[in-house]
């Protein structure tokens, strides 16, 4: 049970630090939310504007509290 559960919080990390990588990326958040838009619709999640706001806040309030 460690195991599974180290395993979890490396990859939780690993999302965290790769989403932290991309929101504070020196592009422009049109660009970037762009480029999240179109990894999302490779792995076949389609998401509106609005959604993608809301997914933009959610992982940009994860990093802020990982601080």
């Amino acid at each position: 049970m460690k195991a599974l559960s180290m395993i979890a919080a490396f990859l939780g990390g690993a999302v965290v630090g790769a989403a932290a990588g991309v929101l504070f990326a020196p592009e422009k958040g049109t660009d970037t939310r762009k480029r999240i838009a179109d990894l999302l619709r490779e792995k076949g999640i389609r998401l509106n504007r609005a959604e993608m706001e809301d997914l933009v806040d959610q992982i940009a309030a994860e990093v802020k509290d990982a601080e």
